[in-house]
Formats: C-alpha cells, structure tokens, sequence
C-alpha cells in the first residue's frame, strides 16, 4: 500500500505535465482539427530556454518559466502563420504532413545549434522530503511546485476561455467557424491566440521537466508529445477538462505500471489503453458522439 501511494504521487506529478502538453493539442484540434505534432518539439525548445535562462543569465525559476512560456508563445504563432495558415483548407492529409515536417525541423534546428548531447538542468528548486500519510508515503517539495503551478496555468486557462472576450470568441470558432467569422470574429487572431497560449503552456511543462529530471536534449519532446497527443485523446481530444483527466489518467498508469517491474512496456500500456477506449469509445473517455447529417 504504501508503494501505490508513493507512486501515486509521483504519477499526479507526470500526469500534470502530461496534462500541459495536452492542453495545447486539444486546443488546436478544437479550433481548427489539427493535430499539431510539432507541439511536442515546442515543449523541448521551452525546456532549453529554461536552460539557457537559469545557466548564463542566472535567474531564477520563476523568471526562467516566464520567458520560457512568453518565448514559445511567439515561436507557436511564427509556425502557425508560416506553416498552417496557407494550408487551412487543404486537405488534413497536407495539414498533418506539414505538421510532422515542423517536428523534425525544430528537432534538427535545435540539435545543430546546441548539439544532441544531453544536458543538465540548473538545480533551480529546492529539492526536500516531506513525510506524509503518517509516514506511508514521501512527497518531494518539487512534486508541490509542479502540481500547484500545474493547478494555476489550467485554472488561468478556464478563465480565459470561460469569462473573457476572447474565450468566447474562442468558443464561436471551435462551434462554427464560419458563423463565428459572420458575426464578426477575427478567425485569424483567434487562431493565433490559441497556438499562443497552447505553446505557454508547453513551454512550461518543458521548463518543469527540466526542473523534475534536471536532464535536456533534442530528442525530449518525442515521445512525451506522443503521450500527451495519447492523453487529449483518451480524454476526448477538443475538450480541456479532457485533457486534464487524460493526462492524471496516464501519469499515474504509467508510475504504477513502471512500479510493478513493467517501466519497459509502460509506453506499450500506454498506447494498449489508448486502443482499448478508441475500440469501446471513440469520442473519448468524457467526449461526446456528435451525428453529422450527410
């Protein structure tokens, strides 16, 4: 018991970065049903400027998550006009295509400038053990600060989306996009602002793993972008409370699988899960069946 409590705890810490990075696919899909496999490479650059930031500028944490998300805000509103926007309505084909290209070239980019080797992120946190559940369990303060930051960016976005002007209009866009255009949205900033906040929030998960597992390279944003598409998804991709449970939901699978000897096949579960929920329900664990009239 006390070993299902630890990983537990652990697994809430890796499904909120999960959680982060799944926020960004759910919120691209549902403005304009891409699937933005670039997004995991976007996570890897905020993780680098994290590194940069704290190792030669020397600031802190807070700073370095700050200029990481402002950063990669920018870097995904550059990709969506230069890459997306001129394929909007071509086929999904193209779009997905086009995607991939963007991963790979923001992978290469990056490995020519700062070399595949791995890295080691700045010890920006402090790192202490706290005895809880009368002594069943260790939670380490780092686990505190990504799980509180983590609470924070998603109740910021709800906000966002649920009680300001621009979530509405985010809202239209995903509902219609041509009426929302009628009544006289802007689709073009709207689009730009959604790959900005999806990027932030990227960015910070980058900067909060470096912090976690204190090591960088490349190639990082791989798989977890994989497993974060695969958290959107299992959740009900277009959904942000989708998202979020997504993204718990495969952390704390992952952590126990990893724990009972299976850390080898925890990406082989991982994509076993996904299988199985598309197979019983496609629209995902909290998505919906919407019937489309031919």
């Amino acid at each position: 018991m006390e070993q299902v409590l630890q990983q537990l705890i652990n697994g809430i810490s890796l499904g909120s970065i999960y959680a982060l990075i799944a926020l960004g696919y759910t919120m691209v899909y549902g403005i304009i049903n891409l699937i933005n496999f670039a997004h995991g490479d976007i996570y890897m650059i905020g993780a680098y400027v994290g590194y940069a930031v704290t190792r030669f500028l020397g600031l802190g944490f807070v700073p370095a998550l700050l200029i990481s998300m402002a950063t990669c805000s920018i870097l995904g509103i550059l990709i969506e006009k230069v890459a997306y926007k001129p394929l909007r309505n071509a086929s999904r084909i193209s779009a997905l295509i086009t995607a991939i290209a963007v991963s790979l070239f923001l992978q290469y980019t990056m490995m020519y400038f700062v070399k595949p080797d791995t890295r080691t992120f700045p010890d920006v946190l402090s790192s202490n053990k706290i005895s809880i559940l009368g002594g069943k369990a260790l939670l380490d303060t780092k686990n505190i600060y990504i799980i509180l930051i983590t609470i924070v960016l998603m109740l910021l976005l709800q906000y966002v989306v649920l009680k300001t002007k621009i979530g509405k209009a985010m809202r239209a866009v995903a509902l219609d996009k041509d009426v929302a255009q009628l009544m006289g949205v802007d689709i073009n900033r709207i689009i730009s602002f959604t790959f900005a906040i999806g990027s932030a929030l990227a960015g910070a998960a980058g900067v909060l793993v470096g912090v976690y597992y204190n090591t960088i390279n490349p190639l990082m944003g791989t798989v977890p972008g994989l497993k974060a598409f695969v958290a959107a998804v299992l959740g009900g991709i277009g959904l942000i409370p989708g998202a979020v449970f997504g993204g718990f939901f495969l952390g704390m699978v992952e952590t126990l699988v990893s724990a009972y000897g299976g850390s080898i096949f925890k990406d082989a579960v991982a994509f076993g899960i996904l299988i199985i929920v598309l197979l019983i329900k496609p629209s995902g664990l909290l998505g919906k069946t919407v019937k489309e009239k031919v």
